[in-house]
């Protein structure tokens, strides 16, 4: 699963969802999956929709990842007072805004490229939309 090597400062403040994202273009791939809400996707659920894209492209393609989890989020230990600070890392995810482009492929022909994303869309939690290169 993807997670920092390092941080400089081990929790972070939880933030918010605004605005849209500026990495709204296919840059290295032919194809590629855009996101249409904002989310934030855990290291697993990026892990999974990895792995569902990589049985179909194999050697024939070359994937690319376009996010990133870099933010820690916290959880208390169950049935623990209030106060004390806060809990430690229980995981991590990647902010992602809406038209941020999340996973490309290359290597694949048109039919095969939408058929894979589509079933590596159904592992994301929010709604998506293929792209195709311009």
């Amino acid at each position: 699963m993807l997670l920092p090597k390092r941080t400089k400062f081990r929790r972070q403040h939880r933030g918010r969802f605004k605005g849209i994202s500026k990495a709204n273009t296919i840059v290295f791939g032919e194809y590629g999956i855009q996101a249409l809400e904002p989310v934030w996707l855990t290291s697993r659920q990026i892990e999974a929709t990895r792995r569902s894209i990589t049985r179909y492209v194999r050697r024939t393609g070359k994937i690319w990842i376009r996010i990133f989890p870099d933010k820690p989020i916290t959880e208390r230990a169950a049935e623990s007072r209030m106060g004390s600070g806060k809990g430690t890392v229980s995981y991590w995810v990647a902010v992602v805004k809406p038209g941020a482009v999340l996973f490309e492929i290359n290597g694949l022909n048109k039919e095969m490229a939408y058929k894979v994303l589509k079933l590596a869309s159904y592992k994301l939690p929010i709604k998506t939309k293929i792209l195709e290169k311009a």
